[in-house]
C-alpha cells in the first residue's frame, strides 16, 4: 500500500490560479453549458423541462432516433468593448447536447415541444397500452 502525500499549500494555490479571472476580465462570461433538467411522470405523460435562457426557437436541434431524444444548440456572438484607447473584442460560442433514452411506453409520434421564457418544455405522452386502465366491476353469479 502506498501513501500519497499532498501539499496542502500548493493545492489551494493552484486551484486559485486556475479559477481566478484573468486581468482582462475574461471569466465574467464563463457559464456552464449544460442546462438544468426537470423530469416528471404523470399518469398520461412524462414532462421534460430544460432551462436554456437567452436562446431562440431556431437555435435548437431536436431529434429522436432509436428511442433516444437528443436536444442540442449552438449560439455564436461577438462583442466589442471600447474604453478610451482600450478595446476588447469577445467571441462567444456556447453549445450543449443532451440525450435522453425514452422509455418504451412513450408514444414518440405525438411528442410535443414548446420554448417560452427560457424554458424548453416537452410533453412525452404514454402509449395507449401504458395508460392506467379504468376500474371494472365484476358481477357475482
Amino acid at each position: 500500500m502506498s501513501i500519497i502525500k499532498r501539499n496542502d499549500v500548493l493545492f489551494p494555490s493552484l486551484m486559485n490560479e486556475i479559477l481566478k479571472p484573468d486581468w482582462f476580465g475574461g471569466m465574467e462570461n464563463h457559464k456552464s453549458n449544460i442546462p438544468a433538467v426537470n423530469i416528471k411522470e404523470n399518469e398520461e405523460n412524462f414532462e421534460l423541462e430544460l432551462m436554456v435562457p437567452g436562446r431562440k426557437k431556431e437555435d435548437f436541434l431536436i431529434e429522436i432516433n432509436e428511442n433516444v431524444l437528443t436536444i442540442s444548440s449552438e449560439t455564436k456572438s461577438e462583442e466589442n468593448i471600447e474604453k478610451g484607447n482600450f478595446t476588447r473584442r469577445e467571441f462567444i460560442f456556447t453549445s450543449f447536447k443532451r440525450a435522453f433514452t425514452l422509455p418504451e411506453t412513450v408514444d414518440e409520434e405525438n411528442i410535443k415541444a414548446n420554448y417560452e421564457n427560457g424554458i424548453l418544455k416537452f410533453s412525452l405522452p404514454k402509449k395507449e397500452e401504458a395508460l392506467p386502465k379504468p376500474k371494472r366491476m365484476i358481477e357475482l353469479s
